[in-house]
């Protein structure tokens, strides 16, 4: 295991901290296979409502590479197909009513049953490929490409995330086979980061490891992924399975579950909910949630009842910030979290010397609210002090907002991905969505390199 060093960045306070307990939610009964979350991934259809499908079957493929697809996670029956605007897919959402594949009489071809669940190494065709992603673009990787590192992250630094050597406590054997498995495309790189966030992001390990110059490729894979990857080489059998970090200030019982990949959110959030009337009702504090799959930094907002996402080891409860303060920022705000010491709070902070030695750190009750509109950019400086990489962030963004693919690519901006601006949103006075234009920008370079 190597383990690199970070000095800048900001590990946000957030209250909710779970506890370390895991609660086994594999019973879940619907799962939801998201397109949307692979990045470039265009979905081509393969089942149908009411098919029967086995854990690892494909269900979605890439219109513009076959090899690519989603796997079902479990084996079950196709619930329902759900579409958004212009009939784009959304969901391909399972039900769990088959304990046993051998149960499965009513598949037409019982050889791709056996073909499935036979041990193989790991290729393309395999059912666990999606969970290698590839740099730059944050896609699905691509077989043709040849990897200058394949990185894992043993340390995920997001607020509330989970502990990986936790969560791979008793898999260590999976995750040896997995890392053989990936060494045959590459060598592989297992990577303990030290300091604040984002010390546990892939951008920054590979910023610091080997950077990505334009034409090079790096891939990564997440630690528990690889331990899956490990369990399906050696056994042929496809288990997307995940423990996940479960908290937040509006969690009633922050703490871990053990879940498979897609699982639906309704029966933790059930238990998880202090307002159980969500999203319509207001709670006895007058406060409605918000539930994100991911990080409270670059997740996406789901409903009771949604789905976890493809990637995401952790869902956060957040109160809405719907409720204003009386005179707003004119208030010492002494429970308001400041990093450019708007606040009292921010004042009183201790000194970054001091707090190794504090025995109990501050948390802050977050909320959505803004604290404002969004207004000009405005050029502060604050940036450079939480983004470590060897680039200036500023005039990388603002590089994106004017379209100058040139200056971009001078800049860097194949080193990085939305999840890497996400603190300078976060401190950003300006309330610029900064991970949406990086967003935006790598997606012109996507398609202008497969055009």
């Amino acid at each position: 295991m190597e383990t690199i060093k970070i000095k800048k960045g900001l590990d946000i306070p957030l209250d909710g901290m779970p506890e370390r307990h895991i609660v086994d939610a594999r019973s879940i009964e619907r799962y939801g296979v998201k397109p949307p979350d692979a990045v470039g991934f265009t979905p081509r259809l393969l089942v149908a409502e009411g098919d029967t499908v086995c854990a690892g079957q494909p269900l979605v493929e890439d219109k513009n590479d076959p090899r690519l697809f989603l796997p079902s996670p479990v084996t079950g029956t196709v619930e329902s197909i759900v579409r958004g605007e212009k009939r784009k897919l959304l969901e391909v959402v399972v039900k769990k009513d088959l304990k046993d594949p051998k149960d499965l009489k009513d598949l037409k071809d019982l050889k791709d049953l056996k073909d499935l669940k036979d041990p193989k190494g790991l290729t393309p065709d395999s059912p666990c490929w999606w969970m290698i992603k590839e740099r730059p673009f944050g896609t699905i990787a691509n077989p043709d490409h040849k990897p200058k590192g394949i990185f894992v992250s043993m340390r995920d630094t997001n607020p509330l995330a989970p502990d990986v050597e936790f969560a791979l406590k008793g898999r260590e054997h999976e995750f040896d086979a997995g890392v053989k498995a990936l060494e045959a495309y590459g060598k592989v790189h297992c990577v303990k980061a030290e300091g604040p966030h984002p010390a546990g992001n892939i951008g920054t390990i590979v910023a610091a490891i080997s950077p990505i110059n334009k034409g090079e490729y790096v891939w990564s894979v997440n630690a528990q992924d690889v331990a899956n990857i490990g369990r399906w080489v050696t056994t042929g059998e496809y288990r997307p399975e995940r423990v996940i970090s479960v908290g937040g200030p509006a969690a009633k019982a922050p703490q871990y579950y053990r879940v498979l990949c897609g699982a639906c959110m309704q029966r933790i959030s059930d238990i998880q909910l202090m307002n159980p009337l969500y999203p319509s009702a207001e709670s006895s504090l007058q406060h409605t949630t918000r539930i994100i799959s991911g990080s409270v930094l670059s997740g996406n907002a789901i409903k009771a009842d949604g789905f976890l996402g493809m990637y995401d080891q952790q869902v956060t409860f957040i109160e809405e910030g719907d409720q204003y303060d009386f005179m707003g920022w004119l208030m010492p705000g002494l429970k308001k979290y400041s990093f450019s010491y708007t606040f009292l709070s921010g004042l009183l902070r201790p000194f970054k010397a001091l707090e190794p030695l504090m025995p109990i750190k501050p948390t802050y009750s977050f909320n959505t609210n803004m604290h404002g509109s969004v207004r000009p950019f405005l050029f502060t400086g604050s940036f450079e002090r939480v983004f470590p990489f060897d680039i200036y962030p500023l005039q990388l963004i603002k590089a994106c907002i004017v379209g100058d693919v040139e200056l971009q690519e001078k800049l860097g901006i194949y080193e990085v991905e939305p999840e890497d601006f996400a603190l300078c949103e976060f401190i950003d006075p300006s309330k610029t969505e900064i991970q949406t234009i990086i967003r935006e920008a790598l997606e012109v370079l996507r398609k202008e390199a497969i055009s």
